[in-house]
């Protein structure tokens, strides 16, 4: 017997519906933020953003849009049945953009200084999706 392994279980993996509109536009080289001015709600916008400000010095900027396609994509969650913990799996293409912002956040908290916050986020990508975690760091 296994004595690390949760008896309980883990909840079944969340995955985002799609937004086929945006993905498209953001796929084709549409600017990000017209993608996001368009669509608010698609996180993968607000993390191209981010990722975007983060390569130029722009770390308060990634910050803002970080956050903002984390908090998009944790209202989508909870829309999808997400109860605050469990797999969001990376392999489900629609649920990058909020793994992405995520990451992102983490990079953006770190360079801006808030560390604890950037420690969480960090902690909170591993968990939802180890892979996410290993593609997004490499």
């Amino acid at each position: 017997m296994d004595l690390q392994q949760n008896l309980l279980g883990e909840p079944p993996a969340t995955h985002l519906n799609e937004t086929p509109e945006a993905a498209e536009a953001l796929a084709a080289g549409t600017d990000p933020a017209e993608v996001a001015a368009r669509f608010p709600a698609y996180s993968a916008a607000w993390a191209a953003l981010a990722e975007r400000a983060f390569e130029a010095g722009e770390d308060v900027a990634a910050y803002a849009y970080a956050r903002t396609g984390y908090h998009r994509g944790l209202d989508q969650l909870r829309g999808a049945g997400w109860k605050g913990h469990g797999p969001i799996p990376w392999e489900h293409e629609p649920n990058r953009g909020f793994l992405r912002a995520l990451h992102m956040l983490a990079s953006a908290a770190e360079a801006i200084g808030e560390t604890e916050e950037a420690r969480r986020c960090s902690t909170f990508l591993r968990e939802s999706s180890a892979t996410a975690a290993e593609a997004l760091n490499a």
